[in-house]
């Protein structure tokens, strides 16, 4: 896939987003009402490294978590 870790194989994942409006209760509104909902996707971060991989160097997409805890060697 294009955006998917070399290394732990995060992709992106689909989710949603509430849309709200109203006072809540406890702020001496009539409450908070759902007035839409639309579907959207998070992605996360990847990025394109040279890395050494069996002795070789190649290009592989890796995201940033799995970058900065070390579990690459990067090309020189």
């Amino acid at each position: 896939m294009a955006r998917e870790c070399y290394i732990c194989g995060k992709k992106p994942v689909s989710g949603g987003t509430v849309a709200r409006r109203g006072m809540a209760k406890s702020k001496g509104g009539v409450g908070v009402r759902i007035t839409g909902r639309s579907l959207r996707r998070f992605l996360p971060n990847i990025q394109e490294v040279r890395a050494v991989i069996g002795g070789k160097t190649k290009k592989i997409k890796i995201c940033t978590k799995c970058l900065k805890a070390g579990k690459i060697v990067k090309a020189v």
